[in-house]
């Protein structure tokens, strides 16, 4: 495969949501990996009739979510310490906080599925720096 054979690794799963008192509602999740952009994996999640909400992380933060304590800030992933096979997800925005559970073994195949399409420490290699830089930069210089 060469750079410019660009391919896309989409997943649809359930996460679920946790609710105060550990109430947990299954939401959808559609998770996207997109070689032109191979650091990162999309995360959008079904909201029902408000539509959806988007998330981009980094695809190593993902990785190293599954194993340990992964994240600063925004976005944590870590194992589930007291169930194996769940990793927990938590996000904040300034709109809101959301913590889901997710299947571990799911979250690892679909990691997989982007390892086929770009290995690890070849990000690089898909990456255009031009197509970068105008899209950080104003058009207006």
């Amino acid at each position: 495969m060469t750079v410019n054979d660009h391919q896309t690794v989409l997943v649809t799963t359930v996460f679920n949501l946790v609710a105060p008192a550990g109430v947990l509602a299954p939401v959808g999740v559609e998770l996207r990996y997109d070689s032109r952009n191979p650091y990162e994996v999309g995360i959008k999640f079904n909201v029902g009739r408000t539509g959806q909400v988007d998330w981009v992380v980094a695809r190593e933060l993902v990785a190293d979510g599954l194993v340990v304590d992964s994240g600063h800030g925004d976005v944590r992933i870590r194992p589930r310490r007291d169930v194996s096979g769940l990793v927990v997800i938590a996000l904040s925005s300034p709109s809101g906080q959301a913590t889901f559970e997710a299947d571990a073994d799911e979250l690892m195949e679909f990691l997989n599925d982007t390892y086929d399409v770009v290995a690890p420490g070849e990000e690089h290699k898909w990456m255009s720096i031009d197509d970068a830089l105008s899209r950080l930069l104003p058009h207006d210089m």
